[in-house]
């Protein structure tokens, strides 16, 4: 049941942590100053999250590993997050609509994992819900204004949703670990999730006038530890000052 907890832990938290990277890149370069600071604040938001996470993956393991050594000194294939948040800013309605694809998801999954029978996670989860429900509005509202806003906006937006939807379905797969959990009562059963998942989002695709993707081809293989090429530039850039200053304390 340990390693089974401690990968289900990095199954959570690697999706935040990688998320958030992807937001951190923004900082300065957001379409506007209100914006960069709120896509900043939502970067911390997840980042303060994942600390929680692997402070508690540290107990865990019990190897005198840190938070810092399990966030940032793992091999691109021990990373789990969902291909999803690994997708590059392409541009703002991209970014977006990444982030809001994600939201929908977060909160429904922190809303369960509140009621886990693991406290800490539990802990975890009933802080988290606030900032992720700032999360959703926020996304959801830039969802809305883009794709019934200009005719350019609307196509940019319509273009993220498409590009983007094919990640959506990995959200639900199970790891190994994810079943161990859920049978332990300590895990979320995110197979539930779907529907509920894809109505709230259809609902929000329809208010903003955008069409809803029909593809049902899915691309999947992060919450196995293969991923796009996309996450080994990040990871490079994550990873750099613990690795070039090793043992680095801040």
């Amino acid at each position: 049941m340990k390693q089974n907890l401690y990968n289900y832990i990095l199954g959570i938290a690697d999706n935040s942590l990688i998320l958030g990277q992807r937001l951190g890149e923004l900082t300065g370069h957001g379409p506007s100053l209100e914006t960069d600071i709120a896509c900043t604040n939502i970067s911390l938001d997840l980042f303060g999250q994942v600390r929680s996470y692997f402070q508690y993956a540290a107990k865990i393991a019990g190897d005198n590993r840190t938070e810092d050594d399990i966030a940032m000194l793992r091999k691109e294939r021990e990373y789990v997050n969902v291909l999803l948040v690994e997708q590059p800013n392409r541009d703002f309605a991209y970014t977006m609509a990444r982030q809001f694809l994600f939201d929908v998801y977060h909160l429904l999954f922190l809303q369960k994992l509140e009621k886990s029978k693991d406290l800490t996670l539990s802990a975890i989860a009933t802080k988290s819900i606030k900032e992720v429900s700032y999360h959703e509005r926020f996304s959801g509202d830039w969802i809305k204004r883009l794709g019934d806003g200009t005719e350019e906006s609307k196509t940019k937006m319509q273009d993220a949703i498409d590009g983007l939807w094919t990640y959506t379905d990995e959200l639900f797969h199970q790891t190994e670990a994810d079943k161990a959990m859920v049978a332990e009562g300590i895990g979320v059963d995110v197979t539930k999730l779907k529907e509920t998942y894809y109505k709230k989002v259809n609902e929000i695709l329809e208010e903003a006038t955008l069409e809803i993707p029909e593809s049902k081809w899915f691309q999947k293989g992060g919450k196995d530890g293969i991923h796009t090429e996309h996450l080994g530039y990040l990871l490079a850039e994550l990873q750099y000052m613990q690795r070039a200053y090793p043992n680095m304390e801040w």
